[in-house]
């Protein structure tokens, strides 16, 4: 049976603030229902995101700004964090952690600058809402086997398309160059090299 993470409950203390904070950042308003004065539920989608946040009054037992490790993942972290600065989210620089596998609790190894090799996985940004709950920002450009169904590869906005076509003409361009001739079915060559790249699976190229 399939289980898949669709909410994350965020604790604040001032419900409006929170809402502005997170509307400000682009993110998309599901819903704001108060059924009663001591209950209200208002949850906010981040662009992109099958995962949405909620908060509210009397939504949650945990102090407001305790929340940590909330992750984003996007393909362009640098065009992201200027995003946030236009939202004012206020975000760090943007770093990787000193060992390359995963970055460390607070701000413990953080190098700063982004991953050297600018490798999928390895460079990161942090912010925090208005309470102090603590999100990060991670790059994520190609993903490792297994982690995407091939069969149902989306792209998260017309820039995150865009350069995925990008990647397979470029690909599609040595392949032509390997094979010696024009491939006619080129259009079917993009679309099976874009689900590979996006499901990671081996090899990226079709044959």
């Amino acid at each position: 049976m399939d289980m898949k993470l669709e909410v994350v409950v965020v604790p604040v203390s001032d419900v409006d603030r929170a809402k502005d904070f997170y509307t400000a950042l682009g993110w998309r308003l599901d819903a704001d229902v108060a059924p009663d004065s001591g209950f209200r539920v208002v949850q906010m989608t981040p662009p992109g995101s099958p995962a949405s946040v909620i908060f509210g009054t009397a939504v949650t037992e945990q102090a407001p700004g305790s929340a940590r490790g909330l992750h984003l993942v996007v393909s362009d972290i640098e065009a992201a964090r200027k995003e946030l600065s236009r939202g004012g989210a206020d975000p760090s620089e943007v770093f990787h952690d000193a060992g390359g596998v995963f970055h460390h609790a607070g701000t413990d190894a953080r190098v700063s600058g982004p991953d050297p090799r600018r490798a999928s996985y390895g460079s990161f940004l942090s912010f925090s809402d208005p309470d102090g709950n603590g999100w990060l920002l991670q790059e994520i450009t190609t993903r490792l086997p297994g982690r995407l169904d091939p069969a149902t590869t989306s792209f998260a906005s017309a820039a995150d398309l865009a350069g995925a076509l990008r990647r397979a003409a470029a690909a599609h361009g040595e392949h032509e160059a390997r094979t010696g001739a024009e491939d006619p079915d080129w259009p079917d060559w993009y679309a099976q090299y874009m689900v590979n790249e996006r499901a990671g699976t081996e090899p990226t190229s079709p044959s």
